[in-house]
Parts: structure tokens; C-alpha cells; sequence
């Protein structure tokens, strides 16, 4: 066993020394090519390389991403809830295990966060989260596109666009205010006001750590030296951390800000127990 274990580490040593060696030989690629610049400006703005949108109008590439991942979570959960969900036993199998406990991860985040007030802060935290988790490592599969100039690209992550993230931050910030005006009325709106900001520090934390993994790996591939095994190590951990530290942060901000404006103003609480009082007389 020992000996076996022994000759697999020296062939993988082996194997890098190689890479490596063939790496530092092979000469840089000659013909015309974006600089560094240009392709971080476009993984930014997207200015160059757009997408045919049914041949209607020119679209970022992470819109076609968001139709993608939407329409896959969509058809997912249909299947879910008409072939598996009637099939479930008391006692759990793998997937029915997985499932159950990502969604009691997700309601217990709302009801740790807002006790009043939780069974729609729940299912959208879930949903949330599934959509940035999923929508992230959707990157990973290099679905490959054609772009109006002809050019062939792999598919980015949806909320790589600052588009898709400022959509994300203020759709989030919207439920919050739901929840202020739904546990305290007006005071519930002033309270959540008071806030302005949380929606751009939403978006722009969402679309920066979304974007740093995707120019690293730009930058990584940009290198002929360090474009051998390197890039596909650094995309997939970038990725995986960032879907996991993403849905994350979101989900928790989300809920904890919709428990604290939702959680009933005491003056309010005062009122209804004399009021409770009172009848009881």
C-alpha cells in the first residue's frame, strides 16, 4: 500500500516537473490579441463582446447566463415538486436529506433572525441563495457562445454584470422594506430609509467578489507561462468560495435587517396589551 502511494506522488511530481518545463519552452503566441487591459475592461463593461438576443437586440453575455440558470432553477424545482416531493419517506434518502436540509438551513437563518416574521423571509433567502450559489458555478461549465463579431466566449456568471447585482441588492432591499412596513407600518419605512446605502453595499460587494475571481482568472490565462494547469486550480476554488461566501453574506444581511425592521415597536406591543387588558375586564 505504502509503495503504491509512493509511486503516485512521484508520477504527479513527475507530471508537473513536465508541464512546468514545457511551459517555461513554449513561446509566446504571436498574431494580434486583446491586451490585459482590454479584456478586464470588457469583463467590466461589456463593450465589446455582446450577444444576439433572438437576433432582436445586443445583450451583455451575463443576460443570457441569467435566462439560463433562471430557467434550469425553474424547471429543477417543477420536477422536484411533481416527481420527488410525492415520493418522500419518513425516513430520508440522499436527496431528499440534501434538500431538506438546505431548506431548514435557510429557515432557520429567517427564524434566528426575525422570530416575528419569517415564513416569506425563508423561501426568498432560499431562493436567493440557490440563485448566486447556482448562478455562480454556472461559470464553471464554459458554455460556449458566439458573440456579434463572430468571436467564440464562455458564458460568465449572471451576477458578474453590476447590472444583475444592483437587481439583486434592490430586490433584496425591497423585501426588507416589505417587512418594516408589514411589522410597523410607516415606522417600518422610515426605520428601513434610514438605511439608504444597504442596497449599493449590497450590489457592489455581490459584483466585486464575483468579478475579482473572474479577472484573477483572466489575468492568470493572459500569461503563456502560467496558462498550463494553473488557471483551472485558481478558477475553481475563486468560484467555489465565492458561491458559498456570497449566498452567504447576502442571505445573512437580508435576514437580519428584515428582522430588525420588522420586529414590533414596543409602544406599539404597549397598546395592544392594554387594549388586551381591557377586554379582558
Amino acid at each position: 500500500m505504502k509503495q503504491t502511494k509512493r509511486t503516485a506522488l512521484i508520477a504527479w511530481l513527475v507530471l508537473l516537473a513536465v508541464l512546468l518545463i514545457a511551459a517555461l519552452l513554449v513561446p509566446p503566441a504571436g498574431g494580434e490579441r486583446e491586451s490585459i487591459r482590454e479584456t478586464m475592461r470588457d469583463a467590466v463593461l461589456h463593450e465589446t463582446n455582446k450577444i444576439s438576443l433572438f437576433g432582436l437586440l445586443e445583450v451583455n453575455p451575463a443576460v443570457i447566463s441569467a435566462m439560463v440558470v433562471s430557467g434550469v432553477l425553474l424547471l429543477f424545482a417543477a420536477l422536484v415538486r411533481i416527481f420527488a416531493i410525492p415520493r418522500f419517506k419518513t425516513v430520508p434518502g440522499r436527496f431528499q436529506l440534501l434538500l431538506e436540509s438546505a431548506v431548514g438551513y435557510f429557515a432557520k437563518l429567517a427564524e434566528s433572525n426575525s422570530p416575528h416574521r419569517n415564513r416569506f423571509l425563508g423561501g426568498y433567502v432560499f431562493a436567493a441563495g440557490a440563485y448566486i450559489f447556482i448562478g455562480t458555478l454556472f461559470e464553471l461549465f464554459g458554455v460556449q457562445v458566439l458573440t456579434t463579431t463572430g468571436l467564440s466566449m464562455a458564458l460568465p456568471a449572471p451576477l458578474s454584470d453590476i447590472n444583475a447585482a444592483i437587481a439583486l441588492g434592490c430586490l433584496s432591499y425591497l423585501v426588507i422594506l416589505s417587512g418594516g412596513v408589514a411589522g410597523n407600518g410607516l415606522r417600518g419605512v422610515g426605520s428601513t430609509l434610514k438605511d439608504f446605502s444597504l442596497p449599493i453595499s449590497m450590489s457592489f460587494r455581490l459584483f466585486g467578489a464575483l468579478l475579482s475571481g473572474l479577472l484573477v482568472t483572466e489575468l492568470v490565462y493572459s500569461y503563456i507561462h502560467l496558462s498550463f494547469v494553473l488557471p483551472v486550480a485558481v478558477g475553481v476554488m475563486f468560484t467555489l468560495l465565492h458561491a458559498l461566501i456570497q449566498a452567504y453574506v447576502l442571505t445573512m444581511l437580508t435576514a437580519l435587517f428584515y428582522g430588525e425592521v420588522s420586529e414590533p415597536h414596543p409602544k406599539k406591543q404597549k397598546n395592544k396589551a392594554k387594549q388586551e387588558k381591557q377586554a379582558a375586564a
